[in-house]
């Protein structure tokens, strides 16, 4: 199984024995899609109404876990969670505050 997720905590960033592997993959887009599950998880939980995506993402890079992707095959980072999460952030705070506007 050539590419394995590998989910670190970013609360105890850089300490190896906080890190652990989640699964082997044969698929690349599995793998992504398998470490986008990780971090869509994480925002979801800690979202709250009226949060802005500064601090939902301020949250996620202090306290959630962060998943990346190795393989022999690859050469350098193919996805990143940090800016995963940005972007994420940006789209739930932008979709809760269409769903206020509405309501």
């Amino acid at each position: 199984m050539p590419f394995t997720v590998m989910v670190a905590d970013n609360f105890h960033h850089g300490d190896k024995d906080e890190t652990y592997v989640l699964g082997s993959f044969d698929d690349l887009n599995l793998a992504i899609a398998t470490a986008m599950r990780i971090v869509d998880e994480y925002l979801e939980s800690a979202f709250t109404p009226g949060m802005t995506a500064d601090a939902l993402y301020d949250s996620y890079t202090f306290f959630g876990e962060d998943p990346y992707i190795v393989s022999a095959e690859l050469q350098g980072n193919c996805f990143s969670a940090w800016e995963y999460a940005k972007s994420r952030s940006v789209a739930i705070c932008s979709a809760a505050r269409a769903a206020e506007d509405k309501g």
